[in-house]
């Protein structure tokens, strides 16, 4: 079924192409079914809040298609952006098990399916089904892994050039491009906002990839970023 926004819409879990790839996805057809129950299939325009940091959790956000920003915010209004989550994953995760305050704020980059589903329906889910609550461990336990090498690439990097080389291949891996010759990738930010990820200025940022396509171990391709030496931008991102 295509949705207002010309997007086909995944109507049921059971039958979705990511199962295969997507840790929380991936569930024994009875948990699978169960979720199918309880979920609410909706689509949203690029610019759609999600949800705000600071509001309570009103349950799970399921990304099937699209890709969602998160970014939380300082007392004095600055906005930091500090992932950019991909189909698969599960929005609103550890708020929702906590019952504390989603850390983040959730706004779509372009048109998405989202599945939702309420707290208590997920909470009663996670208590009836072991599997089901094996693979939110699971998925929590690796978004703490992720934390701590986003701290460890990017917090503990010396300059800007090291911190915009590490988000590159972290972008790369995160889409499987890693292990192409040429990754690609989609620049769904600005540079500005790319600043803002790696603590620097946008003059900066534009000033980095200028240098790096000069030295070409990147090319752009209209809206794509080739990565043509993966040796060279690891060494950048390695070099202290």
């Amino acid at each position: 079924m295509l949705s207002p926004y010309g997007m086909e819409i995944v109507e049921s879990c059971l039958t979705c192409k990511l199962r295969a790839d997507c840790i929380f996805c991936d569930l024994p057809a009875t948990a699978l079914q169960t979720l199918e129950n309880i979920k609410y299939v909706a689509a949203y325009p690029e610019g759609a809040v999600l949800f705000v940091e600071g509001q309570m959790p009103r349950g799970i956000f399921v990304l099937c298609k699209g890709t969602v920003k998160l970014s939380i915010n300082s007392p004095g209004g600055r906005t930091m952006i500090v992932e950019l989550a991909e189909p698969g994953e599960v929005l609103g995760l550890s708020a929702t098990i906590s019952g504390k305050p989603y850390e983040v704020t959730a706004e779509t980059l372009d048109p998405c399916q989202v599945n939702f589903v309420k707290r208590d329906d997920f909470l009663r889910f996670l208590k009836d089904d072991v599997h089901a609550c094996f693979k939110v461990a699971e998925q929590l336990s690796e978004k703490y892994h992720n934390a701590c090498n986003e701290v460890r690439s990017l917090g503990l990097s010396h300059s800007a050039h090291q911190k915009l080389a590490s988000l590159l291949l972290e972008w790369s891996s995160k889409k499987g491009e890693a292990a192409k010759p040429e990754p690609r990738l989609r620049l769904r930010l600005t540079h500005d906002e790319i600043a803002n990820m790696i603590g620097t200025s946008r003059e900066t940022v534009t000033r980095l990839l200028a240098e790096m396509k000069k030295r070409q171990i990147v090319e752009s391709r209209g809206s794509t970023l080739v990565i043509r030496n993966t040796a060279a931008l690891r060494k950048m991102a390695n070099h202290n």
